[in-house]
């Protein structure tokens, strides 16, 4: 069996094994720098606990930040790369012009609600005055870049509403269309 791959724009590649890679975007480097950073603040964690004995005291409250900005970032770059997940069951004993109806209602509903949790976010860091415990940076600094995630997923969820309208069709309305070009991942 071939495997197709495919970008944002739609074309396929048709070579077997071909990891492309062409749907990257430089956004997505600040999701691997901060699952780095993340990474490295843990593994500096448990050697300073458990080889050292005297572990940091910082490290575990900026890991937990660390992890909540991996999250919200790769959560935008799933909704552009259309890779969050989804319950099909429905989808599959629905007429074809009922999927794509409910489709275009569920970008719809997704983008109201990244919008209006991305606005009230942004109202948490704006009344947020405490600072972290470890370090000298003001709490609502996460809350931002939270808020600034949602905003990223707001307009990426636009810009797929748009795609789904301009194509009529997505992975839920034709899977067999897409089911040859494997993983959106």
């Amino acid at each position: 069996m071939m495997r197709h791959d495919s970008d944002d724009a739609g074309r396929v590649s048709d070579n077997p094994g071909d990891e492309s890679l062409s749907d990257l975007r430089a956004v997505d480097g600040i999701v691997l720098v901060v699952f780095w950073g993340l990474a490295f603040v843990v593994f500096l964690q448990f050697f300073t606990r458990y080889v050292l004995n005297n572990s940091f005291g910082w490290t575990e409250e900026i890991a937990r930040f660390l992890l909540i900005g991996v999250t919200f970032i790769g959560a935008a770059m799933a909704v552009r790369k259309e890779s969050h997940i989804a319950v099909e069951l429905i989808y599959r004993y629905l007429p074809r012009r009922l999927r794509y109806l409910l489709q275009l209602f569920v970008d719809v509903i997704a983008i109201l609600f990244y919008a209006v949790t991305g606005w009230l976010c942004g109202r948490m860091a704006q009344s947020t005055q405490q600072m972290m415990v470890s370090i000298d940076v003001p709490k609502s600094v996460v809350y931002w870049i939270v808020a600034a995630c949602f905003a990223a997923m707001t307009v990426y969820g636009v810009i797929v509403l748009v795609r789904h309208l301009r194509s009529g069709t997505s992975r839920l309305v034709d899977p067999e269309q897409f089911a040859a070009m494997g993983p959106t991942l």
